[in-house]
């Protein structure tokens, strides 16, 4: 059982206050802080901090020691790789809109760019590993997304409500076949339009879109986020694909999970993100990087339906939120003040504890103990004995436990 000190990422959409206040330095960041990394992660792995203050890549740790610090089971069937990666989220301003490929989809795909010779690092690279990348996020403040396929007869209603001349056939289009077919049709023709027609056709949507606004119409969440995405990026096709996606608000503690082909975009908040330790992304528009469209139309998943939200489900860790990502497993653990129940965390698998409210206690059965505050994560590899967590404030604390998933 080791401290993480852990890497922070500077992306432009994040915020530059609330990684900086989470890990009690000064406020406000020169610049915005978006992500907070914890694990083994090539590009920015977190570093194992000894007793006397020497430090060490836990990628390195993972690499030298895979049996030791994943078990067995984890070390084997993910190729001596740590498979999950832990974030703090940090959402100033809207991502970029996004999906995520299957397992056999990355396989194929780095395969095919491997042969072709993409480098890895090539702006247009759409496959730089051959994992899949599933994704949890479980909101820590009120968090705003979009995720999903809203169901098309919803959508109609919406398109309906903010009707213009050049919108009128889209959402006859889609009226005319309200399913997951009539979905990648309009979705399909709305990304690939001729930057002329777009260039007509979003001003007329944004202008409705005030105008319902105004009107405080039944659409007003789903049009004051198209039109701040419209003008953060005024001539981008992936405003328009916006309209298609479910809008939701998650309270803290809701969690929302994206599996492979979930089309989605972050808006604002801030949250605990566990994913898959890949990198592989397909990106829809709102961003200035590569658009591939051929490839994000074989990735993402046209289903449509309300977006399950996830409030976690008892269990020997706090509350779990269950998905079907072999890669990892989220729960949460909460005291509200006064309380002092302890928590066990049991091993054989490797994890991370992250305290992201007042403060905990953890100490293992072998004696030692660290005192972990707001802020702070401890590695805990699979070879290391059960460890025990109490809180250490007599305030409201909080506990997030990142481990491999059941395979």
């Amino acid at each position: 059982m080791e401290l993480l000190r852990n890497a922070v990422r500077p992306y432009a959409w994040g915020s530059r206050t609330t990684i900086p206040e989470l890990l009690g330095r000064e406020v406000p960041a020169p610049h915005p802080e978006a992500e907070l990394w914890m694990g083994a992660h090539p590009g920015d792995p977190s570093r194992i901090v000894g007793p006397d203050g020497d430090e060490r890549s836990l990628l390195e740790l993972v690499e030298a020691d895979p049996l030791g610090q994943l078990g067995r089971e984890c070390a084997e069937h993910w190729g001596n790789r740590l498979p999950f990666l832990l974030k703090i989220l940090a959402v100033e301003e809207p991502l970029s809109m996004q999906a995520h490929p299957s397992a056999e989809q990355s396989a194929e795909g780095y395969a095919r760019e491997e042969a072709a010779g993409i480098p890895r690092d090539a702006p247009n690279r759409n496959y730089p590993d051959p994992t899949a990348k599933p994704e949890l996020v479980c909101a820590l403040t009120e968090f705003h997304a979009l995720a999903g396929f809203r169901k098309p007869e919803r959508t109609v209603e919406l398109l309906r409500a903010i009707e213009t001349p050049g919108l009128a056939k889209y959402t006859e289009l889609l009226a005319a076949q309200p399913d997951s077919d009539g979905l990648r049709a309009l979705f399909t023709t709305w990304i690939t339009l001729p930057q002329p027609v777009l260039d007509e056709l979003l001003p007329e949507v944004l202008d409705a879109c005030v105008l319902h606004v105004k009107d405080h119409g039944e659409f007003d969440v789903e049009c004051r986020t198209i039109l701040e995405l419209g003008e953060a990026h005024p001539r981008d096709a992936g405003v328009l694909a916006a309209l298609l996606l479910n809008r939701l608000t998650l309270s803290a503690g809701e969690a929302i999970y994206l599996p492979a082909g979930n089309l989605h975009l972050y808006l604002h908040g801030t949250a605990v993100e566990i994913l898959a330790n890949s990198d592989n992304i397909l990106r829809c528009g709102l961003t200035p990087k590569h658009v591939d469209v051929p490839e994000l139309l074989r990735v993402v998943d046209f289903t449509c339906a309300d977006m399950p939200i996830l409030r976690g489900e008892p269990s020997a860790c706090g509350e779990v939120y269950t998905t079907d990502a072999p890669e990892f497993e989220l729960s949460r653990c909460e005291w509200d003040a006064g309380e002092t129940g302890s928590l066990r965390v049991d091993n054989g698998k490797p994890q991370i504890l992250l305290c992201t409210q007042g403060s905990v206690r953890i100490k293992a059965e072998s004696g030692q103990e660290i005192e972990l505050r707001r802020g702070q994560s401890v590695w805990v590899p699979a070879s290391d004995p059960a460890v025990a967590v109490h809180p250490a404030e007599s305030g409201r604390t909080q506990l997030f436990r990142a481990t491999s998933g059941c395979l």
